[in-house]
């Protein structure tokens, strides 16, 4: 089994990127590393300039996420970790791929539609940049791409490109499949239950950051919009405030969705939310140290992405030449 994910280097990482990313990473790189297989995994920093973006903070951003990676048990010995634009195969891939996408099939992209409402200035590359999703993830004839739930329409895509040029070129890709969270795959903002948790949109204090410190995770907890009535249930339709945070116990404790409603059955919102809020406390914490320990030593932490660069760099090459080849390039 080959797996392969990506993470953009913008935007401080949050709860919801741990819930609907980090720890589906861990869990897939076991996997394969336990099926024999190989895992890599990208920090796409290519696709962090899709938005307008300052030098410096990109710069910051990648050797951030890239330590939340391993911070969070990307292993070197089982997993490759690296930064896309170190691997020169990934935007000649997705030029290459651009001939077998349709401009119908980018124009439908949900979020292009979401991002680029209200902008005086759209780039080209936020209309393209499903294309580079495709060719990061085929470039490594992944069989599995753990994913959030708000990717699923781009991984469709990726699919849908990989067996048109394969019906087109002959057999050259593997059709992926995703990975997705059972539990905890669109955690939501703490004060507006209906948009994603996101640093870029929604309220800010309804946003719980890697970086926060356990007081601030409290208070945000503290003030999350509850709905009328007392009951703790899970109804997302009638009940999206306490749906979340019983959505978020259950990807910090470990427990299901029927277990939580059971043991809070008598309990009123407010020990809950406490709760809720202790619980990401303690999950958060030893990632946090550690994260602190890679960000100490930034030299080391290049090196380890260099080592991983090489490695994906010599993974991808085949499928890039086997593509030229099959396309008719005269190399």
């Amino acid at each position: 089994m080959r797996v392969f994910s990506g993470i953009r280097a913008s935007g401080d990482k949050t709860l919801g990127n741990y819930s609907g990313g980090f720890r589906q990473y861990v869990a897939t790189q076991d996997e394969a590393a336990a099926d024999g297989g190989e895992a890599f995994f990208c920090v796409v920093d290519l696709h962090s300039i899709t938005t307008p973006i300052e030098p410096a903070v990109l710069r910051e951003s990648t050797l951030s996420v890239a330590a939340w990676l391993f911070a969070f048990g990307l292993d070197q010995q089982r997993s490759t970790v690296f930064v896309q634009s170190q691997v020169v195969a990934h935007a000649e891939a997705a030029w290459l791929l651009g001939a077998v996408s349709s401009f119908g099939e980018l124009r439908r992209m949900t979020q292009f539609k979401e991002k680029s409402e209200g902008q005086e200035f759209v780039s080209a590359a936020l209309f393209n940049y499903p294309v580079l999703m495709a060719g990061d993830i085929l470039l490594y004839q992944a069989d599995v791409v753990p994913i959030g739930d708000d990717q699923r329409q781009h991984l469709e895509l990726s699919r849908t490109i990989a067996e048109r040029f394969n019906l087109r070129y002959g057999e050259t890709f593997v059709v992926p499949r995703g990975a997705y969270p059972r539990e905890g795959a669109r955690i939501r903002n703490l004060q507006e239950p209906d948009r994603l948790m996101s640093t870029s949109r929604g309220a800010p204090q309804g946003v719980v950051r890697l970086v926060d410190s356990p007081d601030i995770i409290r208070r945000k907890f503290k003030t999350a919009v509850t709905d009328s009535g007392r009951e703790i249930v899970h109804d997302p339709e009638a009940k999206p405030g306490i749906s979340n945070l019983i959505e978020i116990l259950a990807v910090a404790s470990g427990e299901s969705i029927a277990d939580i409603e059971a043991r809070y059955e008598d309990h009123g919102y407010g020990q809950f939310k406490q709760d809720v809020g202790e619980a990401v406390v303690e999950l958060l914490a030893p990632y946090q140290q550690r994260y602190a320990e890679l960000r100490a030593d930034d030299a080391e932490l290049r090196r380890m992405l260099a080592v991983g660069a090489q490695k994906a760099a010599t993974a991808a090459q085949p499928t890039l030449d086997r593509m030229y080849e099959r396309m008719g390039f005269a190399r």
